[in-house]
């Protein structure tokens, strides 16, 4: 057994706890423990305090010189990072003014990117995910989820379902695996069988027994499968005992109906959610989540945020990092860039992408700074944590701790 090491005193300690999953907050709810300190064994947290107060039941002590504040590590629920290739030429196109069905027959699009990613090797894709898993890392994201839906075919989901669980055991980072196999219809399916129906019944089975994710996503939208395309696929999922996830209202509304009957643990994207989808939202315990950096790649409207928190929904905020819609990838930046434009508080922001991210993944060991939880944290070289937001991702942490290690400093 590891002996008990106390870390601090930080200036300002968030711990981002004992508040409420759903619906608005203000930034008078947020604690702020002045001159705090984490006291961790075995990867967790054993209590939190001031740091003088908790020296005595230390046996190490990592002290924090200087000024700081420390935040619980960044939870990315949505990210594609799991890719070959580039769609630069697709973001040029875009900006001078092509649609999206001209780029696509320009050959851009999602198939260019499938094309790119079953051209490279498992290895290939394994070191594209660890370096791009640093960069998070270092940004102070801790938990990441990474999708598949580049392959679109049996072998090539699981080459790369096979490379994120290959990948997590060479980064720090938690990553978290999720089947996007229902991400377009691909193009070259030649067989007879509903493409739909050869994946839940060949690749499903496969996905249990070498324990690859115990998540199955789809996108709902004209351009890739109906709700009642969907509904079956689900159906076989759910009975198999995956979570659900769904790519929902991002062009066209539809698919947060879907994620509310099929009591999804989230909906994501939402940029095209009406009233209507917004209170199906609220009056479940589905976690909406919002894409700023789809939207600034794509320049459309962000996910009315604002509304869903003050019709007493939960929001979550991901960085839905992918090679064509949003690659920049940086989950701060985009997640103080929608407080801006939706007028969310800090404490909304900070949520976002801690505690009610981590609801978005259905994990409820991380995502806040208290007893039991992993010892997962960022540390900012500032005295007031208003800074972070304020200065949209450019303040970068100097630490970064996962499971009690420090597993990041800044020189």
């Amino acid at each position: 057994m590891s002996k008990p090491l106390l870390i601090g005193p930080f200036t300002q300690l968030l711990p981002m706890s004992g508040l409420p999953v759903k619906g608005a907050l203000s930034d008078e709810q947020l604690v702020l423990i002045e001159n705090g300190g984490i006291l961790i064994s075995e990867g967790r947290i054993k209590t939190i305090g001031i740091f003088d107060d908790l020296k005595s039941d230390a046996v190490d002590i990592h002290y924090i010189v200087g000024k700081h504040v420390c935040l619980p590590g960044f939870i990315d629920a949505h990210t594609h990072i799991c890719f070959g290739g580039s769609r630069a030429r697709d973001y040029a196109f875009r900006n001078s003014g092509k649609t999206y069905l001209e780029i696509a027959k320009a050959g851009g699009g999602i198939w260019d990117t499938v094309t790119q990613t079953r051209a490279a090797s498992q290895e290939n894709l394994v070191e594209s995910i660890v370096s791009r898993s640093k960069t998070h890392l270092e940004s102070g994201t801790t938990t990441i989820e990474v999708k598949s839906g580049y392959g679109l075919s049996i072998d090539e989901e699981l080459k790369m379902l096979r490379a994120i669980k290959q990948a997590g055991e060479k980064t720090k980072a938690d990553l978290v695996a999720t089947c996007l196999a229902a991400h377009m219809k691909p193009k070259d399916w030649n067989s007879d069988k509903n493409y739909l129906e050869e994946i839940a019944s060949q690749l499903f089975p496969i996905l249990k027994s070498e324990g690859l994710t115990n998540r199955i996503d789809a996108f709902i939208e004209e351009s890739a499968f109906s709700a009642l395309e969907i509904a079956p696929y689900f159906k076989k999922a759910k009975a198999m005992g995956f979570d659900i996830t769904v790519h929902a209202d991002q062009f066209t509304t539809g698919g947060s109906e879907v994620a509310t009957q099929f009591d999804a643990i989230s909906a994501d994207h939402l940029e095209a959610s009406t009233e209507n989808e917004i209170r199906l939202l609220a009056n479940s315990n589905v976690i909406s989540t919002a894409l700023p950096g789809a939207s600034l790649g794509l320049g459309c409207d962000f996910t009315p945020a604002r509304k869903i928190l003050d019709a007493g929904g939960a929001l979550a905020i991901a960085s839905d990092h992918n090679p064509g819609s949003a690659p920049m990838g940086h989950l701060l930046t985009q997640a103080s860039i929608l407080g801006t434009f939706e007028k969310l508080s800090n404490a909304e922001v900070l949520a976002g992408i801690t505690f009610r991210a981590s609801a978005a993944l259905n994990l409820a060991d991380r995502g806040s700074i208290e007893a039991n939880k992993l010892a997962d944290f960022a540390v900012f070289p500032t005295d007031n944590y208003q800074e972070i937001t304020y200065q949209q991702g450019q303040l970068k942490p100097n630490m970064v701790w996962k499971k009690g290690e420090k597993i990041y400093e800044r020189d």
